[in-house]
């Protein structure tokens, strides 16, 4: 039987094919649905199921292209209520196609409708290998229990209890786990970067699964997660229509510098350079994004689905990148790029700005001699800030951040350094505080990582 995990970093995404016999089943597809063509042809297969664990909320899937391209039936949990062709999928069905055999369990949790898929490769047992536990159950975490719009996340994680207990810790130590999502991943708080499990193994040391009342565990689940990003439910309702297949996608227009610069406010001008370079300098009001992060989930979540995006990146192949893991997360209102990058805007005469890239040794000393006067503002996450900040920061959480106007809580008539863990999100909120008005804003590099590795005082 051909096993293969499909891994997309910049999602934390891991998706599956299975095949044999001649016949394929393809596991929480990514939108750009070729690698999967691919290999099918490469391993002599045809694609004849494609099985979504769950509407994903993170990303727009490729279940709907993948099918039409292949005519292959998509299996999705009944509970899903979709709105594309599909076989609505209930506890205890099963798919066999040469000796693989694929068994549902119904998990509700996550979401309603989530499903874990039990595989048996029947030419070695009859009993299963491996489960593929979509967002019910990660390495090392259990999927987030409020992303349903009809359920609490008191009622979603006890739900989620019994589906861990009653079917997923009722399967054999031995039984491999191959869980959607890993590290990075915004479906749970505490996702390992390994890319497999076992049963036992996470019966072990997921904290999780630990032996608790359901009362704990809907306590402890529920206590403190990060928030919602407001694009989840609208991808959550885009997998259930079904996506469009990427080639009805309009073409990007070329944009001259001057056709750029008559945009004004109208549009966001996102540039997906790493920090450095936007730092040196960049069009005056645009934001940074880098393609070197986690560029989807933050654009996505910094800049929503609706607002008009032209691009800005160093050359043809990046746009096409910027655009393509936009489009993965249903960020598709990209009218066009600017032809040349910022070389051809500098050649142009247009206006230019700078964020200047400080060292923590040079914001250490700027604090120490000047009390009072450069403001610190720390936009990681809450669990980060607990674990350590630097004395008389301001924290505020990249993703509360507001777009339009933020930045009342700072005093805009000081300087203001702003740091992460490394330096990619506070180049985000860098040209977010710029873009709000702010005229001194530097970015630090290497974060709040840097801080430590130096050896400076926290608290």
């Amino acid at each position: 039987m051909f096993f293969h995990q499909f891994y997309l970093g910049c999602l934390a995404h891991a998706s599956y094919m299975l095949g044999s016999g001649g016949t394929a089943a393809v596991v929480d597809p990514q939108r750009d649905v070729e690698i999967y063509l691919e290999e099918a042809r490469r391993q002599g297969l045809r694609i004849a199921y494609v099985i979504e664990t769950h509407l994903h909320a993170d990303f727009v899937s490729g279940h709907r292209e993948l099918a039409t391209r292949t005519g292959a039936e998509i299996y999705v949990g009944r509970a899903a209520q979709a709105a594309f062709p599909h076989h609505a999928v209930e506890e205890g069905d099963e798919l066999r196609f040469g000796s693989c055999a694929l068994s549902f369990l119904e998990t509700p949790g996550h979401t309603l409708e989530s499903l874990c898929v039990l595989v048996t490769d029947l030419e070695k047992s009859a009993e299963p290998f491996a489960v593929l536990t979509g967002d019910t159950l990660f390495i090392g975490d259990v999927g987030r229990p409020d992303l349903s719009p009809s359920h609490t996340p008191q009622q979603l994680a006890a739900l989620l209890y019994d589906s861990l207990h009653r079917k997923l810790l009722a399967l054999p130590d031995s039984v491999l786990v191959y869980p959607a999502h890993g590290a990075g991943s915004l479906c749970g708080r505490n996702i390992s970067a390994e890319s497999s499990s076992t049963i036992g193994r996470q019966r072990a040391t997921n904290y999780a699964l630990r032996p608790m009342p359901k009362e704990d565990f809907v306590r402890i689940l529920t206590a403190e997660f990060a928030a919602r990003p407001g694009y989840f439910a609208r991808d959550a309702e885009i997998n259930r229509q079904g996506a469009a297949a990427l080639a009805e996608l309009p073409p990007l227009r070329a944009m001259s510098p001057g056709q750029v610069a008559e945009c004004g406010n109208s549009v966001i001008l996102l540039d997906t350079r790493p920090a450095a370079l936007y730092g040196a300098g960049h069009v005056p009001g645009a934001l940074n994004i880098g393609l070197g992060g986690q560029f989807a989930s933050w654009a996505a979540t910094v800049l929503g689905l609706d607002r008009p995006i032209i691009l800005i990146a160093e050359d043809a192949e990046r746009v096409a990148e910027s655009r393509m893991r936009l489009a993965r997360v249903g960020v598709e209102k990209v009218i066009g790029y600017l032809e040349g990058g910022v070389e051809a805007w500098r050649r142009a005469g247009q206006p230019w700005a700078a964020v200047p890239q400080i060292s923590v040794e040079q914001l250490a000393a700027e604090l120490h001699q000047h009390p009072g006067g450069m403001q610190v503002l720390d936009v990681r996450r809450a669990a980060e800030w607990n674990a350590g900040h630097i004395e008389g920061a301001v924290h505020r959480p990249l993703d509360t951040l507001c777009l339009e106007g933020d930045g009342e809580f700072l005093d805009r008539t000081r300087p203001v350094a702003v740091h992460c863990k490394g330096g990619y999100r506070s180049s985000i909120a860098s040209g977010i505080l710029k873009r709000a008005g702010f005229q001194d804003v530097s970015n630090v590099v290497g974060g709040f990582d840097a801080w430590q590795v130096a050896g400076l005082p926290k608290v």
